[in-house]
């Protein structure tokens, strides 16, 4: 019966993400494994002491115009014994030109399927609230001015996601669609394109905990993304935990960076970490790498303490 769960979980998911894209447009991150969340709406911990709390900046390509910078904000935490339920935020900026927002809530029904282990269904719903500025472009071309930067832009697309989440207390494995429907941002008027569009990105991702020695732990990652006719990007990520206070470790973003990565847990209630990119490709020529910041709150709820165990993911 368990083994059905799963397979009926993995084919009705599939059916989901089985959605027509074009590009990569969502925002990439270096400390996914620290905001899954905002990736998959599935994501639980299980916890019913704390409510976790996250917020992520990241500032990419920096030294280049127009280089984009992220802002994510995230809430998550267990609501009876089967549900968990969050809330996300991000903001996306592409220079002073295009500002989009996202805010999304989630909720997620946790099933266990063995001794220690457990799948999640989970669906988020929100908006995207779209906008551009034009103000300030200075054409080239004074008489044949590009139609599509004629206007300022300002829309609000709803949107839904699905994804499905396994996990054990040593790794997880997960797949998801943060956005199912196509946000139209074109408009085609008699051959005129004066807008763009967004289209639906598959996450695929993992992690596990092997355990070295009592103070020593390696925390190996992967996040693959992909978008129909678009080159699959790849995350590989490898960390190791110290004395569970100190996390180090590197990254590689397939055809794109290697990375550096280190958090550090101030308290019981307070972790802080960073990560640099360095680029790989030929934008690396015009722009000295990218910089990630996080924080992670685990706040007890009334009644209750801290996590009985660090949060690896």
């Amino acid at each position: 019966m368990k083994s059905k769960i799963i397979i009926y979980s993995i084919a009705l998911i599939t059916l989901f993400l089985g959605y027509s894209s074009h590009a990569q447009q969502d925002p990439q991150f270096t400390q996914y494994m620290y905001n899954m969340s905002v990736v998959n709406p599935a994501y639980a911990l299980d916890d019913d002491t704390n409510v976790n709390l996250g917020i992520l900046y990241r500032s990419q390509w920096v030294g280049s115009v127009g280089g984009p910078t992220t802002g994510t904000f995230f809430g998550h935490t267990k609501l009876t014994n089967r549900l968990e339920g969050g809330l996300s935020i991000v903001h996306d900026e592409i220079g002073d030109v295009v500002k989009q927002t996202s805010a999304f809530a989630d909720i997620a029904y946790v099933i266990p399927v063995g001794q220690k282990s457990k799948l999640s269904f989970g669906i988020k719903a929100g908006a995207t609230f779209f906008s551009t500025n034009f103000d300030d472009f200075v054409y080239s071309d004074q008489v044949n001015d590009d139609p599509a930067f004629s206007e300022n832009i300002s829309r609000t697309f709803p949107n839904i996601g699905a994804g499905l989440y396994y996990f054990t207390e040593k790794y997880y494995i997960g797949v998801s669609a943060p956005n199912l429907l196509q946000s139209k941002h074109i408009k085609d008027d008699n051959g005129i394109v004066s807008e763009a569009s967004e289209n639906s990105h598959v996450f695929f991702t993992g992690g596990y905990v092997f355990n070295l020695s009592d103070n020593f732990k390696f925390k190996p990652a992967f996040m693959t993304k992909y978008v129909n006719n678009a080159p699959i990007s790849v995350d590989l990520t490898a960390n190791v935990l110290m004395y569970d206070k100190l996390e180090f470790g590197v990254g590689y973003r397939h055809d794109d960076a290697v990375s550096g990565l280190v958090n550090f847990s101030v308290s019981p209630a307070i972790r802080i970490g960073y990560a640099y990119d360095y680029t790989l490709t030929n934008l690396g020529d015009f722009n000295s790498g990218s910089h990630e910041i996080m924080l992670l709150f685990n706040i007890g709820k009334i009644g209750k303490g801290f996590d009985k165990s660090p949060r690896f993911f």
